[in-house]
């Protein structure tokens, strides 16, 4: 079975809120929401993916000292494994608007499973909610 590396990031506002973005339509898991990020290609390091990741997906600025290394997912999904660090990011500049198509919302922590999401993102609400 393929691997898939994929680093992820919680971005945290000065409310505490984490901001969640749902996959648009016409990608796999559409209408599922997730922290952003995306695939680490060849050569990459997983800081480096999120932070190219996050000024394609919503326009911001950050730093490899911003992010913190929380947790990480290890998922099998049907047709790959899906292996996600997640990352803590309280700094940045600019404001997070969705470039990419998705919808962004900024959600309480304790109301994060209100909002569905892909199976490898779930088990991560539990580590996330004891740093907010």
């Amino acid at each position: 079975m393929k691997s898939v590396l994929v680093s992820a990031c919680a971005l945290i506002d000065p409310d505490g809120r984490v901001l969640l973005a749902q996959r648009p339509e016409g990608k796999s898991m559409a209408g599922l929401w997730e922290f952003p990020g995306g695939k680490v290609e060849p050569g990459e390091t997983p800081e480096a993916a999120l932070i190219r990741e996050l000024h394609e997906e919503l326009g911001i600025e950050t730093w490899q000292s911003c992010l913190a290394p929380l947790t990480f997912a290890s998922h099998a999904y049907e047709s790959f494994h899906l292996l996600m660090p997640l990352y803590i990011c309280r700094k940045w500049q600019g404001i997070p608007a969705p470039r990419e198509g998705q919808t962004i919302r900024w959600v309480r922590p304790n109301a994060l499973r209100d909002y569905p999401m892909p199976d490898a993102d779930v088990p991560l609400i539990p580590h996330l909610m004891q740093w907010i």
